[in-house]
């Protein structure tokens, strides 16, 4: 598995400085440089023919449309799964938050309504098989 994102890895990091040294030459193009920037186009025409090869070994791999977003907006994939985790982590804060203070409320509740309807709530604590408060 991660032999086959290697290989993609290697085959986009050529494409990227192929496409980069065409920039260049394009940049400061002389007449004599024609066949130079034949060869890299061609560099370029077979890079993604390679590329495109390799997505029949891809077709399994999933990737969340979130990924995208945080890639347009400028910023790197791979700091995507840390991102997740701290939201999660700090979500995961704030539900245990809100499960604490459920579990106050319903200690005080208990309370309350052992105090205005006792015989009730005995009756209740005997249905639950439970001689706590809570």
């Amino acid at each position: 598995m991660a032999d086959k994102f290697e290989t993609l890895e290697q085959n986009l990091e050529m494409f990227i400085e192929n496409t980069r040294q065409i920039g260049i030459t394009v940049s400061d193009f002389q007449p004599q440089g024609q066949s130079v920037l034949n060869q890299k186009l061609q560099g370029m025409i077979s890079g993604l023919q390679d590329i495109d090869k390799l997505k029949s070994q891809l077709q399994d791999v999933q990737v969340p449309l979130d990924v995208f977003e945080y890639i347009d907006q400028g910023r790197n994939p791979q700091l995507y799964t840390r991102h997740c985790m701290e939201k999660s982590l700090s979500k995961n804060e704030s539900v245990k938050g809100k499960i604490d203070g459920f579990k106050k409320f319903k200690v005080l509740l208990l309370l309350e309504l052992s105090q205005v309807f006792p015989n009730e709530m005995a009756k209740y604590r005997a249905v639950r098989g439970d001689d706590r408060l809570a």
